[in-house]
């Protein structure tokens, strides 16, 4: 069995670099490797979260969830993290993850492999702790429309646009008398 070291840095706004170097066995789970990450920055840990695997420019790749939300079947279906081996993704130094934690707050880490050995451990550690963790409530909730604005995975297609491009107002009843009807 093989051991990997992960490097795990949180994306903040603060001048100084907060990671966490993690040990994890390459037969653990995705969800395993989540719970680690949640308790070595000191977050609660209770809202939905996703791993991507990523190329050397941090875009999104393949999704593993925290849960099945019923996204689709098949190879472009998001992997379940409880279901999901490190392994399966993972395998060679300099591969990186995002993941995404609180799709409202939107809590980024950035994870890249930087180790591999042959062992194990009994249980997934943190080896080394860089900067003081920012506290989970310190970030807003982001509304914005930016915060929408680039996303791969909001596809809406042309449904919207044939939902009001049908609305021509005929079907109707004039609103000003609908207060008289009720």
């Amino acid at each position: 069995m093989k051991t990997l070291k992960f490097r795990v840095l949180i994306d903040t706004t603060e001048e100084t670099d907060v990671f966490r170097d993690i040990v994890v066995n390459s037969s653990d789970s995705f969800e395993s490797f989540y719970n680690t990450i949640m308790l070595a920055f000191d977050f609660a840990g209770d809202q939905l979260g996703s791993f991507y695997l990523s190329n050397e420019n941090w875009d999104k790749g393949h999704e593993i969830t925290l849960m099945d939300m019923g996204m689709g079947s098949g190879d472009s279906a998001p992997s379940i993290m409880q279901d999901t081996p490190i392994e399966f993704h993972v395998d060679k130094i300099g591969q990186k993850l995002i993941l995404v934690y609180d799709f409202m707050k939107m809590w980024c880490f950035l994870i890249e492999l930087i180790e591999v050995e042959e062992g194990v451990v009994e249980v997934p550690e943190v080896v080394m702790s860089i900067g003081d963790a920012p506290h989970e409530d310190s970030k807003e909730a982001d509304f914005s429309a930016e915060m929408f604005a680039d996303s791969a995975s909001l596809d809406l297609g042309n449904d919207i646009d044939d939902i009001f491009s049908d609305f021509d107002g005929e079907d109707f009843e004039d609103i000003d008398n609908l207060g008289d009807e009720i």
